[in-house]
């Protein structure tokens, strides 16, 4: 029987198939050993299930047959009648039940009810060759089971958005097996957090991390809703060769009277200050390289400091995607080099053979 509930920590192997790109990366991680918050993944298998039972998915494959992405009414069109037959059609209660399970496993095993952040997993995400950040939703803080389920449905529809659509119509990603997972995971409290990339973005030096980072939650570095901090490490010594000191004029952070996240503005003192230590620059270097070395290619990883946990155990690794510009980059150069290399060494021989007066 497929697996259609799979926690992190389960032990099982991390199958990009039945788990999507952002959940195989945090079993993957999770087994590693790396500090993952704990949750766990509604699989592909009960999307699908669900997709056969509600019997559309003819449906969506004849709405999405020849498709223009440049025809942006008809696409609106298409995502909206998608993803209203997603959010409409009753899943069934056996489905319903094994997530529900799991849900009420996750609060036990956090010693109560917690707020959780629920996220898209779509396969045709975070693969080597192509980058599908942001191209479906994530919703964070949640609390309470029918709120977490209302927001799994809704994650389901983000694989329709116009956006992903025309992302997947653009970079020629079929639609044909496309199916969608949702991770389920304790929310972290975050009084700083950010990215990291193991490779210098500006120019592909691998031997720096490049780090961003700024107060409270992380959503508003990758949206780039705020300048963050930008903090360049060497990837062996762990030390600091360069930074800018971003504006960091807003956080996002917990209100507990609504149970809800808000946007507060930060005070000029914190803003001039950096947002790490120099303790929690290395820390989040350190396991951006071990993300690294355990991927065995560049990663760009998002991470936080929880509030809540004490110093040393408080850096959380949220995520880790292969980084895909320079590696791109890198992958078409080699054929290039390989092909120089031939004709330099087929010039040689030339020159050698001439000499000789052969």
């Amino acid at each position: 029987m497929t697996t259609c509930i799979q926690f992190f920590d389960a032990g099982l192997a991390p199958e990009h198939d039945l788990l999507g790109g952002k959940c195989a990366s945090l079993v993957s991680m999770t087994a590693a050993g790396m500090p993952v918050p704990p949750g766990f993944a509604v699989t592909t298998a009960l999307y699908d299930a669900f997709l056969a039972a509600a019997g559309i998915a003819e449906d969506i494959r004849d709405l999405l047959a020849g498709l223009d992405a440049d025809d942006v009414a008809h696409v609106d069109a298409v995502s909206a009648r998608i993803r209203e037959e997603i959010c409409s059609r009753p899943i069934p209660e056996p489905l319903r039940q094994e997530a529900r399970a799991a849900y009420d496993e996750l609060m036990a095993r956090c010693g109560g009810e917690v707020p959780v952040a629920v996220r898209s997993s779509a396969t045709a995400e975070d693969l080597p060759e192509a980058s599908f950040a942001g191209q479906q939703d994530t919703y964070l803080w949640l609390t309470g089971w029918r709120e977490v389920a209302d927001h799994i449905r809704q994650c389901w529809a983000s694989l329709y958005t116009s956006r992903a659509i025309t992302y997947r119509l653009r970079n020629g990603v079929p639609d044909e097996g496309l199916s969608i997972a949702v991770a389920v995971q304790k929310m972290v409290n975050a009084r700083a957090s950010g990215v990291a990339m193991t490779v210098d973005p500006a120019n592909g030096d691998r031997s720096k991390i490049v780090i961003d980072a700024s107060y409270g939650l992380g959503e508003m570095v990758v949206s780039g809703q705020v300048t963050p901090d930008n903090i360049r490490v060497d990837k062996v010594m762990l030390t600091v060769v360069a930074e800018t000191r971003g504006d960091k004029h807003a956080e996002l952070v917990p209100d507990p009277a609504t149970r809800s996240l808000v946007e507060r503005e930060v005070d000029a003192e914190r803003r001039a200050r950096r947002s790490l230590t120099d303790a929690e620059v290395r820390a989040v270097a350190a396991m951006a390289k071990r993300a690294e070395k355990h991927y065995g290619c560049p990663q760009d990883i998002e991470w936080a400091l929880d509030a809540d946990l004490p110093d040393g155990e408080n850096l959380l690794l949220l995520q880790s995607r292969p980084e895909t510009v320079w590696s791109a980059r890198r992958s078409e150069e080699k054929p290039r080099a390989a092909a120089a290399t031939a004709l330099g060494i087929a010039g040689i021989t030339s020159s050698l053979l001439a000499a000789a007066g052969k």
